[in-house]
C-alpha cells in the first residue's frame, strides 16, 4: 500500500512538473520577443544598423558566390568578409576610424614588407635571413613602444596592431614562399573592397553621426539635472510623510532623482569616445562648420561638477537627522521658487543647444535674484532656529533620563558603576543639551528603528551605547533643529553660483559652432524640452 501510494505521488509530481514547464516555455519566449521588440523601440537606428550589416555581408559574399570574382581573387575573398565584420560600427565616425586604420595599416605594412624582401633577396640566403630577423625585431619593438603614446593609442592603436600583424605575416612568409607578394596584393585588394562597402553603407545609407549623439547627450544631461533638482525640492517639502503603502511611489521619486544625475556622472567615457569618433567624421551639416567636440567635453566636465551638488542635495533627503516639516514649511516658498528658476535656466540652455541658437539675454532673470533675497531674508528672520532654542528641552531631558534609568534597571550586576557614570555625564551635559531641540525626535525615531532587538543585557548595552554616541554628537556640535535645512539651502545657493560657469561654456559652444542669434519673436523660453536617452554606446575596438 505504501509503495503504491508513493508511486502515485511521484507520478502526480512528474505530471505537475511537465505542466509547469509547458506553461513556462511560452512565457519565456514571450519575454524574449518583448525584450527584442523593446531594444528596437528604444532606438530605431539599431534596426537600421543591423540591416546595413546584413546587406554589407551579402555584398562581400558575392566575391565567393559569383564565379568571375572567385577566379580573380580566390580564397582571399574571406578577408573582405572579415573586414566588414570588424570594421562596420554603429556610427559613421567609428567606422571611418577603423576602416582608415585598417586600410592604411595594411598598405604601409605591405609596402615596407616588399622593400625588406627586395633587400633580403639581393643579400643572399644567409644574410637575407639575418636581415629579415633584425627587421622584424626592430620594427616590432618600435611599433609596440609607440602604441603606449597616449595620442597614438587613442587614435591609431588599431592601425598599429594591423600593421604589426600584416608586416610580420608578409615578411616572414616571403623567406619561404615565392608568391607571397601576389597573395598580399590580393588580400590588400579584398580588404579595400570590404572597407569601401563599409564606408558606403555607413556614410551614405542612413548615416549615424557620433557628433549628433554627443549633441543630444548634452541636452539629455541638462534636462536630467533639471528633473533631479525639481524632484528633490518637491520631495523635501512634502506636507505629509508617506506611509509604508506609498513606498512604491517613493522609490519612483528616488529613481527619477537618481537617474537624472547618474546620466551626468557616468558620461565621461562615453563623451570622450563620441568626441573622438566625431573628430573623424566629415563635415556633413549645411553650414559645414567643424564639429566642436572638445567644447562638448568641456560642457560635460562642468555639468559633472554641477551634478555633484545635485548628489549632495539628494543626500539631504536621506540623512538620519532631519529638520521637522513644520520648520521646513517656513522656508518652502523661497526654496521652491529658487529651484524653479534654476530648472528654468537649465531648460533654456538645453533648448538653445537643441535649436542651435544663442541663449536668451534674460536667462538669469530678476526672479532668480528675488528668490535668493527672499531665502536670505527668511533665514535671517528665524535666528533662533539656527542658533538653538529651549522649545523641547523638557522632553529631551525626560527622554534621556528615562533611557538611563531603564538601562540601570536591566543591568543590576554592573549597573551601579555605569549608572553613576552615565548620570554624571547627563548632569554635565544638561546645559548644552537644552539647546538641542530635536533630540527627542532624533533619539526616539532613529534609535527605535536601528536598535538591536536581542533579549538580555547585550542588546540593551548596544542600544544604550548607540544612544550615548548620539548624545555625544549633540554635545560636540551643539546641534540646532534647522541645521540640516541650512545644508539644503546652501546647496541650492551653490547651484546658482555654478550656473554661471555652465552658461559661459554653452555660450562659448554657440560662438564656436556659429549658432544663430536669439530671436524673441520666434524662440520661447517657457517651453520645457524633454529628450529621450540616446543609444547606449559600446566603447572599444
Amino acid at each position: 500500500m505504501w509503495n503504491k501510494s508513493s508511486m502515485e505521488i511521484t507520478i502526480e509530481d512528474e505530471g505537475s512538473r511537465r505542466t509547469r514547464k509547458k506553461i513556462e516555455h511560452p512565457k519565456k519566449m514571450k519575454n524574449i520577443v518583448k525584450s527584442l521588440w523593446n531594444v528596437g523601440k528604444e532606438d530605431t537606428r539599431r534596426l537600421k544598423h543591423a540591416l546595413k550589416v546584413g546587406v554589407s555581408l551579402t555584398l562581400v559574399s558575392l566575391l565567393y558566390l559569383m564565379e568571375p570574382f572567385f577566379k580573380g581573387i580566390g580564397k582571399n575573398a574571406i578577408w573582405a568578409v572579415m573586414t566588414v565584420v570588424v570594421v562596420l560600427e554603429f556610427s559613421a565616425g567609428a567606422t571611418l576610424r577603423k576602416g582608415l586604420n585598417r586600410g592604411l595599416g595594411t598598405l604601409i605594412a605591405g609596402s615596407l614588407a616588399y622593400l625588406i624582401e627586395f633587400v633580403a633577396i639581393n643579400s643572399g640566403k644567409i644574410f637575407g635571413g639575418i636581415f629579415i630577423g633584425a627587421a622584424v625585431f626592430i620594427i616590432g619593438s618600435t611599433i609596440t613602444y609607440m602604441r603606449f603614446v597616449p595620442y597614438v593609442k587613442k587614435n591609431y592603436d588599431y592601425g598599429m596592431l594591423v600593421f604589426l600583424l600584416t608586416f610580420n605575416l608578409i615578411t616572414v612568409s616571403s623567406y619561404r614562399i615565392d608568391t607571397v607578394i601576389k597573395i598580399a596584393h590580393q588580400r590588400l585588394l579584398t580588404i579595400a573592397m570590404g572597407i569601401g562597402i563599409c564606408l558606403f553603407m555607413s556614410l551614405l545609407v542612413f548615416p549615424i553621426w557620433s557628433g549628433d549623439d554627443l549633441h543630444m547627450s548634452t541636452i539629455t544631461k541638462l534636462q536630467g539635472l533639471s528633473r533631479s533638482i525639481e524632484a528633490c525640492v518637491s520631495k523635501y517639502f512634502e506636507e505629509k510623510e508617506k506611509d509604508k503603502d506609498d513606498s512604491d511611489s517613493e522609490s519612483d521619486d528616488d529613481d527619477v532623482i537618481y537617474k537624472g544625475y547618474k546620466t551626468v556622472l557616468d558620461s565621461k567615457s562615453s563623451d570622450e569616445a563620441l568626441a573622438m569618433y566625431a573628430s573623424w567624421e566629415p563635415r556633413h551639416s549645411l553650414r559645414c562648420h567643424k564639429f566642436p567636440s572638445q567644447q562638448y567635453i568641456k560642457i560635460g566636465s562642468v555639468l559633472r561638477k554641477f551634478g555633484h551638488t545635485v548628489v549632495a542635495l539628494h543626500g539631504c533627503l536621506q540623512t538620519e537627522i532631519q529638520t521637522p516639516r513644520s520648520i521646513r514649511t517656513l522656508f518652502k516658498d523661497p526654496c521652491v521658487r529658487l529651484a524653479r528658476e534654476i530648472c528654468k535656466v537649465l531648460s533654456e540652455l538645453s533648448e538653445s543647444i537643441l535649436n542651435k541658437r544663442h541663449c536668451s539675454p534674460e536667462i538669469l532673470s530678476d526672479n532668480l535674484e528675488v528668490a535668493l533675497k527672499d531665502l536670505n531674508a527668511a533665514i535671517k528672520s528665524q535666528p533662533k532656529l539656527f542658533l538653538g532654542s529651549n522649545l523641547h528641552s523638557d522632553i529631551t531631558n525626560k527622554h534621556l533620563n528615562g533611557n538611563v534609568s531603564h538601562y540601570n534597571e536591566c543591568n543590576n550586576f554592573d549597573g551601579n558603576v555605569l549608572g553613576e557614570t552615565t548620570q554624571q555625564n547627563v548632569a554635565v551635559s544638561q546645559p548644552r543639551l537644552n539647546s538641542a531641540v530635536s533630540l527627542s525626535s532624533f533619539m526616539g525615531h532613529t534609535s527605535d528603528r536601528r536598535s538591536v532587538n536581542k533579549p538580555g543585557p547585550v542588546g540593551e548595552k548596544r542600544r544604550f551605547r548607540k544612544q550615548l554616541s548620539k548624545v555625544a554628537v549633540m554635545k560636540s556640535l551643539e546641534f540646532a533643529e534647522a541645521l540640516p535645512f541650512a545644508a539644503f539651502a546652501s546647496l541650492l545657493v551653490e547651484m546658482v553660483a555654478r550656473l554661471g560657469t555652465v552658461i559661459d561654456e554653452v555660450e562659448e559652444l554657440g560662438t564656436i559652432a556659429c549658432f544663430k542669434e536669439y530671436d524673441k519673436t520666434v524662440d520661447r523660453t517657457d517651453v520645457k524640452v524633454r529628450i529621450e536617452k540616446p543609444v547606449d554606446l559600446v566603447v572599444g575596438d
